[in-house]
């Protein structure tokens, strides 16, 4: 299976998890890395060359932190721009059909903050049903996501073992069953 995994952090270098997280990554030559604020430091998106990539793979996941409860604007702006009517979705819109689509994200708030009773109030899960919707809606398979919580806790140990865990649930993560919908 080819997997792309498109990061979109506008300052990586700053970012001890997302940064440890792509060291890992590049590791296994099976795994594409995009970076998208180093392709695109102007935000122009090559819409054509950014549609070529998505039909080379089969797994595509979404690397981000968790930026007001979304995605970072430049994320949101690829989105906008390259999964277009006729192509992700709609009359002959079927290039992302069957592919597998999946998040990856970092949280300075605890675990604990991402609960009905926490700080935040919701879930992760909660918090990214409008990426599981991404993917019904352009016929992909949504995988479970990863994330790593309470990134103000950084320990060379936590990096490594967060690190090998993310590889692993991207070489090995199944998709979630759709949800059945009363006729």
């Amino acid at each position: 299976m080819k997997t792309l995994v498109i990061v979109t952090h506008p300052n990586i270098e700053a970012s001890n998890w997302n940064k440890s997280w792509l060291k890992e990554l590049q590791k296994h030559g099976d795994i594409t890395i995009h970076e998208l604020h180093k392709k695109y430091p102007d935000e122009n998106i090559d819409v054509s060359a950014e549609q070529r990539l998505i039909e080379a793979h089969d797994r595509i996941i979404f690397q981000y932190p968790l930026y007001w409860y979304s995605t970072p604007p430049l994320l949101k702006k690829w989105f906008d721009s390259v999964l277009l009517y006729g192509w992700a979705y709609g009359p002959d819109g079927n290039k992302t059909e069957g592919k597998e689509v999946g998040v990856a994200i970092s949280t300075y708030g605890t675990e604990e903050s991402y609960q009905a009773t926490g700080f935040n109030r919701y879930t992760l899960q909660e918090i990214l049903r409008p990426m599981e919707a991404l993917a019904h809606f352009i016929s992909a398979k949504y995988l479970p996501h990863f994330s790593l919580n309470d990134t103000s806790d950084v320990t060379n140990e936590r990096l490594v073992q967060s690190s090998l865990d993310y590889v692993q649930h991207i070489k090995t993560v199944k998709p979630v069953k759709p949800v059945e919908v009363a006729q």
